[in-house]
């Protein structure tokens, strides 16, 4: 049974995002090249964030059950923000990075895309950040134990399993969103995808309560999938042609770059 929980669990929260590595992602070396840089710079977020974390912590008094709760929030708060700096950070580097390649290019055009690259990126964000937040789980899950069996919720390990598949995709869904709103400097945009980062992290908080969490996190990424998609240059007659498979240009494979 936990080798069931195990495989059911990490097929779940992965499944969806090796499909779209393996398929648009994995043929094309540059793009590998950038989605390895992007879950880098998401590490280096979180390392940051940690420090500050674990330094406030040792100097706080660990006796105090609220002041620990509070600094529990700011760490998740300060987690949040240092990764939209970093996601930032990264759209700089690539532009520039970008600007290189077609320099050296002997073509007229970008060898990829910044919409290629927001995607590529959010992607890289999102396996890193799934990584670390279901890993240690997965690891229990295989036992020995039983969930549950002091009167606790049973549903842990799958939900757990849902909410990593969400913040996966939403960070793919977020890339999107903020790359093109640095491109055409709407930072309302920027705003809204910073916010909505800070309101699924702090869902969180509602757990084992995992209906108040997941439900307002899967209208969320509902939400910025459509957004995302409508960023992307995605029509209703697009995703007509694709759902009915007569859509030749399929996801990125024969995306030209802009």
């Amino acid at each position: 049974m936990t080798a069931a929980v195990f495989f059911g669990c990490t097929f779940i929260a992965f499944g969806p995002a090796v499909a779209l590595f393996l398929f648009t992602i994995a043929r094309d070396p540059l793009r590998v090249i950038f989605l390895i840089a992007g879950a880098f710079f998401w590490l280096v977020s979180l390392l940051l964030s940690s420090l500050v974390w674990f330094i406030t912590v040792q100097m706080s008094n660990k006796n105090s059950a609220a002041q620990q709760k509070g600094l529990l929030i700011f760490g998740v708060v300060l987690s949040v923000l240092l990764q939209e700096v970093f996601r930032f950070a990264y759209y700089k580097l690539l532009k520039k990075a970008n600007e290189g390649l077609l320099a050296l290019s002997q073509e007229d055009t970008m060898p990829i895309s910044i919409r290629q690259l927001s995607y590529v990126s959010g992607l890289g964000f999102g396996f890193m950040s799934g990584a670390f937040s279901v890993v240690n789980i997965l690891s229990d899950s295989v036992g020995p134990g039983t969930v549950g069996i002091h009167g606790d919720s049973q549903h842990y390990f799958i939900s757990s399993a849902f909410m990593t598949l969400a913040i996966i995709l939403l960070h793919m869904f977020w890339g999107v969103v903020f790359f093109e709103a640095c491109e055409r400097q709407k930072w309302w945009s920027l705003g809204t995808v910073v916010l909505s980062h800070l309101l699924v992290s702090c869902l969180t908080f509602v757990n084992p309560q995992y209906e108040g969490s997941l439900i307002p996190t899967y209208i969320i990424l509902s939400v910025m999938a459509g957004w995302a998609f409508s960023c992307a240059g995605g029509t209703l007659r697009n995703l007509k042609l694709c759902l009915t498979c007569k859509d030749k240009d399929f996801l990125l494979a024969n995306h030209r770059p802009r």
